[in-house]
């Protein structure tokens, strides 16, 4: 899905520029989880339907079929906007991220 991905790797880029090189480094292993998981991608119930606009239930649907495909069941609270946007954003944060560590590995 592509709903906002530009919106979230710039997200990622702002938080990678702010990190040195070594910093980095280190923390390749569990960068996914620092850039995503460590704080909130959008705060409040108004924003959150604000950036779900109509696409709220496709995401829903993205989120379902996601957790269902790795975890076997739905974990995420789907009726909270807030909550729907976050593991959204952490989702197609993992593709990021891992598209970002196939580069680093490339021009190494």
């Amino acid at each position: 899905m592509e709903y906002k991905r530009e919106e979230i790797k710039e997200y990622f880029d702002d938080f990678i520029n702010d990190q040195d090189a070594d910093w980095i480094e280190e923390n390749k292993d569990d960068l996914h989880h620092h850039v995503f998981n460590t704080d909130y991608y959008i705060i409040g119930t108004y924003q959150a339907k604000q950036w779900l606009g109509d696409m709220v239930f496709d995401v829903i649907n993205f989120i379902k079929d996601y957790e269902q495909g790795n975890f076997g069941e739905v974990y995420t609270d789907l009726s909270e906007p807030e909550k729907v946007v976050n593991m959204y954003a952490y989702i197609i944060g993992e593709e990021i991220v891992a598209d970002y560590l196939q580069e680093l590995e490339e021009v190494a």
